[in-house]
């Protein structure tokens, strides 16, 4: 194996500190992240959302038992008088939003009395001795002893069950644990009776005991190993249906929300979000992985005075209407939200709303003037199609008196071709490539930009991450990326950079029964040991090739090689930075390297101890081709 060489010198640090929300995230409602990602709901439409399957009248995902004794249909909101009394689920308020099929139960009538019937859902992972939190919501015409089972596909084998006795008065909440005998990859929930009787069903959950808030304790875990710094919530182009006034509800009586695009949002879950996390739950994890929030309003359908509500209720006071009522729930401390975006990708077709940048700068400046009515602290995000020159001049700049930040998003998009040796070469060279066109959309903003409006980056990835299985591959992209953030976020005034989305989209990989970080989700985790630290300028340097960061006593140098064939000797001289510091050596406290099993979709890093020769003000290191090292010294104290 021939071995390439670079020399390297590096400066004295930047005396401005890197910006922690360079390694931030987008957590959306959309796709898998939380249905079937850090949700831990186990159910899918598990409050009857949508279109009935086939011509059985059962709502999608579910199947019904004993069929030809039985009549199903959905029941949907304001099809009776009192509505209220035969669907559980909810909006809090009325909205202009034209979306259908939210608001629904699933009505089952047993024709024949001693005939079995009922409904039940496959698909599901169970382990043996594993306690599962159930509730069932339903309301029947008469007494009624429902049966509830976990059993294999057929039902032959039970591996758990429980009987529940339902009574007419009004909507019966029953909660129970099922602890199965036996573990099964596909095991089936059944609800079932034989009563002649009619009942409601308005909303069912299977939690595996032990989750925090309804969402996965293995996922939040994965989050704080990649040290993510910002969540910007719900959207991303969610936010363009969220109605968060909903998220005050109990979680099973929060309504589904339908995508107005089903493709880019909900295509794994027939075009509907069940609403598992709210603004309460949201800042929780936030505050339990240590990242600041970021929340994107609803422009359209939500009016100035509804945005300005939910800043009061994130930070207001317990004299306020909505800060006391975030108290009444339990939370008395104001959030402290700071950072606010007006809406999400305004101006392109995909999203509702203004389309020309004068009519969203006249919608967004309404808006911000509400919103900073209420805490004329907050940090707001302007959105368009940017870099185009007519709304950085007519949207971005003209609202710079109320949206300190501007929103940039790219995507990197070209073939992935997989066919050949001399295709996977190309297509790695594509990826490795990539970070290029970021950086040029970032000079292109600046150019056009006021001084002071500062750039959030706050959507970047690969094309279609959610469609496909990540590599290795990209998580050398990951690493550059963010090698050329860090330079750029001081340069070029790009504070924010959010990662969409570590959740079912490139950098967790979730299983059933387990979790893991992609190549993506290791970069990030060898790469957050810069958070905090002082940017040192490097001469000699190819692209993205390296990257380092003085804290307190610590120098941190991420290096990465690119070539595919050969090792790099990377040759780092120091002596500037330790005079700068009046000190003569530097010690070395560990280094790591990530070295990739293939580059081809599913591949992942293998982590090893790296060989560093530290002598005086130098440092050689020696990287293996397409990996990932991670460097640490010490300064004499």
């Amino acid at each position: 194996m021939t071995k390439l060489s670079q020399n390297l010198i590096l400066e004295p640090a930047s005396p401005n500190a890197l910006s922690p929300y360079v390694f931030g995230c987008n957590l959306e409602h959309t796709r898998a992240c939380l249905n079937g990602g850090l949700s831990a709901q186990m159910l899918k439409n598990r409050k009857f959302a949508g279109k009935p399957s086939k011509n059985e009248g059962c709502a999608a995902d579910w199947f019904a038992i004993g069929a030809e004794n039985t009549f199903y249909r959905l029941f949907v909101h304001n099809e009776l008088p009192d509505t209220e009394s035969y669907t559980y689920t909810r909006h809090i308020d009325s909205s202009k939003m034209p979306r259908v099929n939210e608001v629904q139960s699933q009505i089952i009538q047993n024709l024949k009395a001693g005939a079995l019937c009922g409904i039940g859902q496959h698909g599901l992972f169970i382990q043996e001795g594993k306690n599962y939190e159930l509730r069932l919501i339903a309301k029947p015409n008469v007494p009624v002893s429902i049966r509830v089972s976990l059993t294999d596909r057929k039902g032959s084998a039970t591996y758990a069950q429980t009987q529940l006795s339902l009574t007419p008065s009004d909507w019966n909440i029953c909660e129970f644990t099922l602890t199965p005998e036996q573990c099964d990859e596909d095991a089936c929930l059944r609800f079932t009776w034989t009563e002649y009787a009619r009942i409601f069903f308005g909303t069912v959950s299977m939690l595996p005991q032990g989750h925090f808030l309804g969402m996965r304790r293995d996922v939040i875990a994965h989050l704080k190993e990649m040290g993510v710094s910002m969540l910007r919530w719900p959207g991303g182009n969610f936010a363009g249906e969220y109605r968060w006034r909903d998220g005050l509800l109990p979680v099973d009586m929060r309504a589904p929300l339908q995508s107005f695009m089903e493709i880019e949002t909900n295509p794994y879950t027939h075009g509907y979000d069940f609403h598992e996390i709210g603004t309460d739950e949201f800042i929780a994890l936030c505050r339990e992985i240590g990242a600041e929030p970021f929340i994107t309003i609803n422009p359209v359908w939500n009016t100035p005075e509804e945005n300005a509500a939910w800043v009061e209720y994130c930070n207001g006071s317990t004299d306020t209407k909505y800060g006391k009522m975030r108290a009444e729930r339990g939370y008395p401390e104001p959030y402290q939200v700071k950072f606010w975006s007006l809406g999400n990708e305004m101006g392109y077709g995909h999203m509702e709303g203004a389309k020309t940048p004068e009519a969203y700068a006249e919608l967004a400046q309404k808006q911000a003037n509400a919103l900073l009515t209420v805490d004329p602290t907050l940090q707001i995000c302007s959105s368009g199609p940017y870099p185009e020159p007519e709304w950085i001049r007519h949207s971005a700049n003209a609202l710079s008196d109320v949206a300190q930040y501007v929103s940039l998003h790219h995507y990197a998009n070209f073939d992935l071709d997989y066919s050949s040796p001399e295709a996977i070469r190309r297509t790695c060279c594509d990826i490795f490539d990539s970070p290029a066109q970021f950086q040029r959309l970032i000079h292109k903003m600046r150019e056009s930009l006021d001084p002071g409006v500062h750039i959030s980056f706050d959507e970047w990835n690969r094309w279609y991450a959610w469609y496909r299985p990540s590599s290795a591959a990209e998580g050398i992209f990951a690493a550059e990326m963010l090698h050329m953030f860090f330079r750029e976020s001081l340069i070029n005034d790009v504070p924010i950079c959010c990662y969409f989305q570590p959740v079912g989209e490139g950098a967790i990989q979730i299983e059933p029964d387990t979790s893991f970080l992609t190549g993506i989700g290791q970069a990030f985790s060898l790469m957050c040991a810069h958070k905090g630290g002082n940017l040192c300028e490097i001469n000699g340097m190819n692209q993205y090739e390296a990257a380092a960061t003085v804290r307190d006593t610590f120098l941190t140098v991420t290096l990465v090689n690119t070539d595919q064939d050969s090792e790099k000797e990377f040759c780092i001289d120091c002596s500037k930075l330790l005079s700068n510091a009046g000190a003569d050596h530097l010690s070395l406290a560990k280094a790591h390297l990530l070295t990739p099993d293939s580059l081809l979709p599913h591949s992942r890093f293998s982590a090893s101890e790296l060989e560093v020769s530290v002598e005086g003000a130098s440092l050689t290191a020696v990287l293996a081709p397409c990996s990932i090292a991670k460097i640490c010294l010490q300064f004499p104290t």
